[in-house]
């Protein structure tokens, strides 16, 4: 739990340098300008506190006191709108100035010694934290199903706590520079006026853009433009130790035999759409009965998360390619947040995304829960009989989806001639190879084989393996949650690691796993039982392609780990 802690914290930390925090940005500086240091410390108050309260209790009040969350939001984005008309109006900024320091004064009264402003700054902190949606990478996309799902715990808070924490830092460090830096300037400048009246301008439209999700939009072009920075804040959070901490937060290692069970229903058929409150882009509500005869390929997705932003490119062009040959979407708006549970915001974000396909709105969770589903975004590929062939989970890997949708559609008897559909794929890459699992439920980096089917397989090895992808050779049985060697059986990978680590189980003591590096061979693996076993170590963080063979029949692979 401490590593948890620790990785939480940091991930708040960063956040000040992601561009999900930038729309923010010119209201603080704004906000900060009038009130010294006391305002400063009253916005990063109030921001921690609303964004806290928000994430982790807002589907517990709403179940208790139904109301629409996104009635919060305009709320948050008229109290902004008038603190920016307030100094772009002076007369109406001192008005305001009154009206709030009697609302809130005696909270201020509690803090004041020097200074003015905390009360103006809490109003505007806390009506920050009600419109922000940050760049919720693991850590808090854990939190905020956990919360949607009415989860919550002490170890939930404890996790958002110390994030919030370290967001706060930095932001009120950025607040203070920003409250020094326009005294000295009122002290030379005789514009000074001028200038917060401008500031005031900025605060306005900044907010209707945060409002009406524009801002997401404008982040996600500012990633795609600049991916080199985008790996930057990816890479801590994809650290196998804190993807590890996480499955136990959400209690993923409890369930994870019972959850590979529940995936499909007892009839072997993907589950069907469940708890839909409303549907979009299409006249009346989907069945997986109705879609029988149809390749389907469920998108669970969110508008404000930003790795769902980047591959709804991919979705769009698909569906446009393959629809006539039988492939359906649907998207299944799964929400990370409370405001996200609005129909118009979801519509909206269709429209801005350019979505033709059906939308599901899964604002309870019941579909994502009939699919054990635990990640923004996942893709489960059925094929024409209802039988869930593949599944992905997060960005990339585009090439090797559309290879599994081309594999299907061929199956259902439409096959499809010509390149792929190609669209620039903007995943972040990071420094290490990340976790792989080797079972078929969270199966990930693997170049696809000619077919796509459960039990034993006679997969062939590509021509090439791109980095940090991985390819089975010879005979496979692929289960939920790991793969068993047959006949003739070998697994190559290309991946950029100091340490390869393998998670494998013997049929006998004694069996062994064949280790060539760069098609050299390396070392001998003794299998004794089922653990942890190491690899291969370079001198330093390299990139190589690594082949492990299995004369033995039977022997069991779970999970690479790198380091």
């Amino acid at each position: 739990m401490a590593t948890l802690l620790v990785f939480s914290f940091l991930a708040g930390l960063i956040t000040i340098l992601a561009p999900c925090i930038w729309p923010l940005l010119p209201i603080v500086f704004s906000a900060s300008s009038g009130g010294g240091r006391r305002r400063a410390l009253g916005l990063t108050l109030g921001v921690m506190t609303s964004f806290t309260i928000f994430t982790l209790f807002i589907s517990y009040v709403i179940k208790i006191f139904p109301f629409d969350p996104n009635s919060l939001r305009l709320a948050a984005v008229v109290i902004i709108v008038l603190l920016g008309l307030s100094m772009l109006l002076p007369p109406l900024g001192a008005r305001f100035e009154v009206l709030v320091n009697h609302v809130l004064g005696p909270l201020q009264s509690r803090f004041k010694k020097e200074g003015s402003g905390l009360s103006a700054g809490l109003v505007t902190g806390f009506s920050l934290g009600l419109v922000w949606a940050p760049c919720a990478g693991p850590i808090l996309a854990t939190v905020a199903a956990l919360s949607a799902t009415q989860a919550v715990n002490a170890r939930v808070v404890a996790v958002t706590l110390a994030y919030v924490l370290g967001l706060g830092i930095p932001l009120f460090i950025f607040s203070s520079l920003s409250a020094g830096l326009f005294q000295k300037m009122r002290a030379v400048n005789k514009y000074t006026g001028r200038i917060q009246q401008a500031f005031g301008l900025v605060m306005i439209i900044t907010a209707v853009l945060i409002y009406t999700n524009y801002a997401q939009v404008l982040q996600a072009r500012v990633l795609n433009h600049f991916p080199g920075y985008s790996r930057f804040l990816g890479r801590f959070e994809n650290d196998s130790r804190l993807q590890k901490q996480l499955g136990l937060l959400a209690g993923r290692s409890k369930t994870a035999s019972e959850s590979d069970k529940k995936l499909l229903s007892e009839d072997g058929l993907a589950p069907d759409f469940a708890g839909i409150s409303h549907w979009l882009n299409v006249p009346a509500r989907l069945t997986m009965q109705a879609l029988r005869g149809k390749v389907v390929l469920i998108d669970f997705w969110t508008y404000s998360c930003i790795n769902c932003v980047r591959t709804l490119p991919h979705l769009t062009a698909w569906y446009k390619r393959y629809k006539n040959d039988g492939l359906v979407i649907v998207g299944v708006h799964t929400p990370e947040f409370a405001f996200e549970h609005k129909t118009q915001n979801v519509a909206n974000a269709i429209k801005q995304f350019g979505i033709t396909y059906p939308v599901a709105q899964d604002n309870d969770y019941k579909t994502w829960q009939a699919y054990q589903n635990e990640y923004w975004p996942a893709e489960y590929l059925i094929d024409a009989q209802g039988q869930i062939r593949y599944v992905h989970f997060g960005e990339g890997h585009y090439d090797r989806t559309q290879e599994a949708i081309r594999v299907l559609l061929k199956e259902n008897g439409h096959p499809v001639e010509g390149p792929l559909v190609s669209v620039k794929d903007r995943t972040p890459q990071f420094e290490r190879t990340p976790e792989t699992y080797l079972g078929r439920r969270r199966m990930e980096r693997f170049v696809s084989p000619e077919k796509i089917v459960a039990g034993d397989y006679v997969y062939s090895l590509p021509a090439e393996i791109p980095l940090n992808h991985f390819a089975y050779q010879g005979t496979w049985d692929v289960e939920p949650q790991w793969a068993k060697a047959g006949p003739g059986a070998a697994l190559e990978f290309k991946v950029k690691a100091g340490k390869v680590f393998l998670v494998a189980g013997p049929v006998h003591a004694g069996d062994r796993i064949k280790v060539f590096v760069d098609g050299k061979p390396a070392a001998d693996i003794i299998l004794d039982t089922q653990r942890l076993y190491k690899v291969v170590g370079f001198p330093g963080v390299e990139v190589h392609t690594l082949r492990l063979e299995f004369p033995d029949a039977g022997t069991k692979v779970y999970a690479f780990t790198f380091g």
